[in-house]
């Protein structure tokens, strides 16, 4: 967001920043819920699997990395095939607004291209730094499975 407001891409005022940034902190918080919790779930059934390549030396980060690739896949999934549609078959309420608002369709397609953009980038950053700072949570101090994440539902 910083960035765009540097580049002149939007004014820095509430009318454009509060909406576009609502919106893509929104979509980072889902993106990041979903993570995590396909995360824990995918350790949880696989336990024998992070147990054992455990067991054979590997490190938490390299036992579990099937599962945070998939935990990643899954919950970027939506929101890359979301963008896929964009102006095809949905049309997003931020270009609707712009263009029933009187701006020119052109300026509304580009700022929603900028804003799916945006979304896109806080999502896959999020769910990667939450995943990243949350993995030792799921280990012991001598690197073993902590079972007591897996017990909160």
């Amino acid at each position: 967001m910083f960035l765009l407001v540097i580049l002149h891409v939007f004014d820095f005022t509430p009318r454009y920043i509060i909406p576009v940034a609502g919106m893509v902190v929104g979509n980072a918080m889902t993106v990041t819920g979903v993570t995590m919790k396909r995360l824990r779930d995918d350790i949880k059934i696989q336990q024998n699997l992070v147990e054992a390549a455990l067991a054979l030396g590997a490190t938490p980060r390299q036992a579990t990395v099937q599962q945070v690739r998939r935990a990643l896949i899954i919950a970027l999934s939506p929101v890359l095939d979301n963008a896929k549609t964009v102006g095809l078959i949905s049309l997003p309420g931020a270009m609707t607004g712009l263009i029933m608002g009187g701006a020119s369709p052109i300026e509304a397609i580009q700022l929603q291209i900028v804003v799916m953009n945006m979304m896109i980038g806080a999502a896959t950053f999020s769910s990667i730094m939450s995943t990243y700072l949350s993995w030792p949570s799921f280990f012991t101090k001598a690197y073993q499975l902590e079972t007591k994440v897996f017990m909160a539902e």
